[in-house]
């Protein structure tokens, strides 16, 4: 969803041609004219998401693919899809925080122009499609107990998983003849012999992966809640293939999942209904300055930057979700940070200090004040 720019891919190839001499206001530098918080919120909030994903995230792969955790198939779908957050939180630094918030093109090159783009649409299929992966499971486990040893096996888990990894770098691969470095404007531009098949491309698999998967993972949530709700309304229970705490673990991470991708989908559908101004006015700050339809475009711009940054929380704050729901998780976080180790080590002085202050009782002397009388 982000493999574009917000003006490079309305700008077509024969309209550059014919201005090749003209040097054409980059996007970093029109959107501080007429709409710098879209950049500022880009500034500020995406550093805070790379630190907390580059922080979190290898520390969930570390747990969930741990040799304890591991031996339960959806520990291994949580552990790849730490993983692929933090390449994706990585690409994302280097193909669109460097180049389109910061003006530092990255993808300006031969071979790195379509290199860039695949690389960085793999983990935006791939998540979702991990999501859904262990949504069904958790959807077999609880509402049919009796398939959970068939098809909720590690070794399932990990062909699954192959496969989804091939179907998304499959998918991925299409940029790559998409996209192509021009020498003559020194730019990564989509083909332009391709626009009607990209065009037709990128709504199919837009839909397909960040509209329909979803609205799959909400379908198969709304079952286990149900089913969960069916079986503990006969009493306390602990719910049908698993403990209550990885359920309520899976179902977060599934309806963070949709909470923060579904807005981001809807904001990119209506892109292309948006009135965009006259193209050629784009080759100056002054003439976009006089276009009122190009400057309500800009409007937009600024509503989807806000979306795209709480998208782009999907990749980084899974680790408060499983802190806070997984019992296990939080108990190897305070182990592996010496969390446990810190509030025994003040537990202990408090325990100290305690047992001093019993040698001692305050008594009172002819109301002249309290003196402490060593017992």
């Amino acid at each position: 969803m982000e493999n574009t720019t917000l003006f490079e891919n309305l700008t077509t190839l024969d309209f550059l041609s014919n201005r090749s001499e003209i040097a054409r206001p980059s996007t970093t530098e029109i959107l501080l004219r007429f709409e710098p918080y879209s950049v500022y919120i880009d500034r500020i909030v995406s550093p805070i998401w790379y630190i907390i994903g580059l922080f979190g995230n290898p520390i969930s792969a570390k747990i969930w693919l741990g040799k304890e955790s591991r031996k339960k198939s959806s520990a291994i779908y949580l552990g790849l899809l730490a993983i692929v957050h933090m390449f994706q939180l990585i690409i994302h630094f280097v193909f669109v925080e460097l180049t389109y918030t910061w003006d530092i093109p990255t993808n300006n090159k031969p071979v790195l122009c379509e290199t860039l783009n695949v690389l960085s649409i793999i983990p935006q299929y791939l998540a979702p499609l991990l999501v859904l992966g262990f949504t069904v499971e958790r959807y077999i486990a609880v509402c049919h107990p009796f398939k959970k040893e068939t098809f909720c096996t590690v070794r399932r888990a990990i062909i699954v998983i192959a496969c989804l990894t091939a179907l998304s770098v499959g998918f991925a691969c299409v940029q790559a003849d998409l996209w192509t470095y021009y020498p003559k404007y020194k730019e990564c531009f989509s083909k332009n012999e391709n626009q009607k098949f990209q065009t037709i491309w990128t709504a199919s698999t837009e839909i397909m992966f960040f509209l329909v998967v979803p609205l799959c993972v909400l379908m198969f949530n709304i079952l286990v809640i149900r089913e969960i709700k069916r079986i503990t309304s006969h009493g306390p229970a602990v719910t049908a293939g698993g403990s209550q705490t990885s359920t309520v673990t899976l179902l977060s991470v599934s309806f963070y999942f949709i909470c923060t991708l579904l807005p981001a989908s809807v904001v990119y559908a209506i892109q292309n209904e948006m009135p965009n101004g006259k193209m050629e006015n784009l080759l100056s700050l002054e003439r976009i300055e006089s276009d009122p339809v190009w400057l309500s475009f800009f409007t937009y711009i600024a509503v989807r930057k806000v979306v795209e940054e709480i998208c782009l929380s999907n990749s980084a704050c899974y680790f408060f979700i499983y802190y806070i729901t997984g019992k296990y998780y939080r108990q190897q976080v305070n182990s592996f940070l010496m969390i446990d180790k810190c509030c025994r080590k003040f537990s202990d002085k408090d325990s100290t200090l305690s047992s001093e202050k019993t040698k001692y009782s305050l008594v009172s002397t002819n109301g002249n004040g309290m003196h402490a009388t060593q017992i």
